[in-house]
């Protein structure tokens, strides 16, 4: 088989089950392509090492990586053609363990809209989902998200944004690294560290172009947090993600970068922390396994929100958490427990995502 077909194969079949993550590992004798939905790493094909040589080499000459290099990991991307009418982006990393067998490992980026199932659709409560929507109607402020890897952090982001949008038309910055999806309403701009294009220069910049909404792709050093809260209090609204495992995590960060309490009170909207987890099939009678078609792509899997307000934030800074020592339960667990008693997620996943 041609390695252009082979790589066709493959981004085919991760692009019908929506699933954005690829891996190439050796296993054996021989290496294992897997897709990686929320229930793990599930076995696509396997090939000969010949032919994952062969694979590796080319992606990595297709995205202008060193095809001669295997010791040192590397990084690449490259644009694909599926067929004449679709193509997608691709985020390469590549590493080699000690037996100098090269792993691989595919981000697919830049989804068209129809590809990806509506957020909305996927909330497993719809009146959260109106609640950010709310949020997103504030001339200034800072709006931030949450949660792992892969969470949906920068899909909720951009519906919500496409959402108000169909409201008002409205001048929207988007700062990331990458841009993950190709959006012509919005002024999409990327990071790149190696020609100076930072987090920081970027905000600074966009500041002078007026705009009403300021998407920050991540608040990942101390100049960014407060070149953001700089932003949000001279009249933007600020959304931006922080890698912080719930919403007490995402104040404890910010006070950590150096932002006052007095700064964040100020500024903060609503911070949302946000997981995405497997739906529960009737048919499977648990979650919902990959092939199964009882459930559609889009439905097998959802997303809860725990979002936090502004007028807690007070009790925040007394307490050092959000909810009341009465509750004796965090946040998150009591929307965690809600889809569990209703049936939309298995107690095994309820035991998995909760938070200690």
């Amino acid at each position: 088989m041609e390695m252009n077909e082979l790589a066709t194969e493959v981004f085919t079949q991760a692009i019908k089950h929506q699933l954005d993550d690829i891996h190439l590992l050796p296993v054996g004798e021989e290496y294992v392509f897997y897709l990686r939905d929320v229930n793990g790493l599930k076995e696509l094909r396997r090939i000969s090492d010949e032919v994952a040589l062969q694979f590796i080499s080319y992606l990595k000459y297709q995205a202008g990586m060193d095809v001669g290099e295997r010791r040192r990991p590397q990084s690449g991307s490259l644009t694909f053609e599926i067929s004449k009418d679709q193509m997608i982006e691709l985020r390469l990393s590549v590493i080699t363990n000690f037996k100098q067998k090269e792993s691989m490992v595919i981000r697919l980026l830049h989804r068209s809209k129809k590809e990806k199932a509506s957020i909305r659709s996927m909330t497993y409560f719809p009146k959260d989902w109106a609640l950010l929507q709310q949020f997103l109607r504030y001339k200034s402020g800072l709006i931030l998200f949450s949660g792992p890897v892969s969470s949906g952090k920068t899909s909720t982001m951009y519906a919500l944004l496409r959402g108000r949008m169909q409201e008002k038309t409205l001048q929207v910055i988007t700062m990331e690294d990458p841009v993950e999806y190709h959006e012509p309403m919005f002024l999409q701009t990327e990071i790149n560290e190696k020609a100076g294009i930072t987090y920081e220069l970027l905000i600074k910049s966009c500041l002078r172009h007026h705009p009403d909404i300021l998407l920050i792709g991540e608040i990942r050093d101390e100049m960014t947090a407060k070149m953001a809260i700089r932003a949000a209090l001279t009249g933007h609204l600020i959304l931006a993600t922080v890698h912080a495992k719930d919403c007490n995590g995402v104040v404890a960060r910010l006070l950590e970068l150096g932002v006052s309490k007095t700064m964040l009170e100020q500024t903060i909207i609503a911070i949302c922390s946000q997981r995405l987890l497997p739906r529960y099939c009737g048919l499977c009678g648990k979650e919902c396994q990959l092939h199964c078609n009882h459930l559609t792509n889009g439905e097998k899997r959802g997303t809860i929100f725990e979002i936090e307000t502004h007028e807690k934030l007070a009790h925040f800074f007394k307490t050092n958490q959000f909810g009341t020592d009465e509750e004796r339960v965090h946040p998150f667990n009591k929307v965690l427990r809600k889809a569990y008693a209703l049936g939309y997620i298995t107690d095994k996943t309820y035991e998995t995502y909760q938070i200690i």
